[in-house]
């Protein structure tokens, strides 16, 4: 499944049914709860990151990138506005990019 068919996924599932949808189940907890999931997945993908499994860490960060885009589009976010961020920031260098936010 690509990532752009999974935030397709996660979008048409906001109305589903909670009690069938693990996806509509997240968003009916609002934003807070989907960051505070997005959290928790991070914090695991870090661990396997430490502890060098690798399918460990693939499947974790599966999970990672899944519970992003549940996060994002519980606050009307979508892969297509992440993408133009990266597509402005494109071709610039990680340390003067950061260096233009202060």
């Amino acid at each position: 499944m690509s990532i752009h068919r999974l935030a397709e996924t996660i979008v048409t599932r906001r109305d589903a049914d909670p009690d069938t949808s693990w996806t509509a189940k997240l968003l009916s907890k609002g934003p807070e709860k989907c960051a505070e999931k997005f959290g928790e997945e991070a914090v695991e993908a870090i661990i396997e990151a430490v502890r060098g499994d690798r399918d460990k860490l693939v499947a974790e960060a599966a999970d990672v990138l899944y519970h992003l885009l549940v996060m994002l589009a519980a606050r009307g976010v979508t892969l297509a506005d992440v993408e133009s961020e990266l597509d402005r920031r494109e071709g610039r260098s990680g340390i003067d990019e950061k260096a233009s936010r202060k």
